[in-house]
């Protein structure tokens, strides 16, 4: 099936690693010309050389912190001059280590934290967004995807679902505001999902139970393990990738405005 994205072009927000990376990747392998934003130059360096060895597209990266209005300016500003338009953009920053700063009982919430998680996850979203959308309108084409998160629809965890909320809400915003530019906003949620950190994740928390990693994944107490969803395993980074993909592609015309559960069926709530 041909996406419609050979020779497109997209910046990628948090593409170092992790689902930013899987979804750069995707992206890549259709054909778009990319430019990658993340905080660590080294992680960034290593990872547009990967992608860029694998795709045969043009992929550069650029050191950015997004909690930074001017540094995010001034990022999409350069990938615009380097990639000649913008056609795509994917919102995948996150908190170091992709969780919230702020959790526990909320006698333990530091406001502080609350206030960078949302600077860094929500706000980056926004000023990643509002500096893009004037060239996404003057290509006449466009896609904004936001990877916020299953905390969202969930209880308990005040910073990560606050956060993932004011995402599902700027990405509805958008979509109401931007659809007749032909520009479309939609916002996938991951559950627990493998990234190249996994293993390593695994294998600490298994040396903390004094089990295996391989027993840690299966175990009841496992979020993600293969009990605690409708297909019986943890979804894989590249999957949310393919999500992404299709939602960026000229394909899903019909799909703006919308929030997307990709987290294998872990959730027994039902949507109308």
């Amino acid at each position: 099936m041909d996406l419609g994205l050979k020779d497109r072009t997209g910046i990628v927000v948090g593409g170092s690693r992790g689902i930013g990376k899987a979804i750069a990747l995707a992206l890549a392998d259709e054909g778009m010309n990319l430019v990658i934003a993340a905080r660590n130059p080294q992680r960034l360096d290593d990872t547009v050389k990967e992608i860029a060895a694998s795709s045969g597209t043009t992929i550069t990266g650029i050191a950015c912190d997004v909690r930074d209005r001017e540094q995010v300016d001034a990022m999409v500003e350069n990938a615009v001059a380097q990639l000649g338009s913008l056609n795509v953009l994917i919102n995948s920053g996150s908190a170091p280590g992709g969780s919230s700063t702020a959790t526990g009982y909320i006698e333990t919430i530091v406001d502080e934290d609350l206030l960078e998680d949302f600077n860094i996850k929500y706000l980056g979203a926004l000023r990643c967004s509002r500096a893009s959308i004037p060239h996404l309108q003057r290509a006449g084409w466009g896609r904004i995807i936001n990877i916020s998160g299953l905390n969202a629809r969930i209880a308990g965890n005040l910073s990560g679902g606050a956060r993932n909320g004011s995402l599902v809400h700027l990405t509805k915003t958008l979509a109401n505001q931007l659809g007749r530019d032909g520009i479309t906003v939609n916002c996938i949620h991951p559950g627990i999902t493998r990234t190249e950190r996994t293993p390593a994740l695994l294998e600490a928390r298994g040396q903390r139970s004094g089990q295996s990693a391989v027993d840690v994944e299966n175990s009841d107490y496992a979020k993600g393990s293969p009990r605690s969803n409708a297909i019986g395993r943890m979804v894989d980074a590249s999957e949310i990738a393919h999500l992404a993909t299709f939602l960026c592609s000229d394909k899903a015309w019909s799909v703006t405005g919308e929030v997307i559960a990709a987290d294998g069926g872990g959730s027994n709530a039902v949507y109308y």
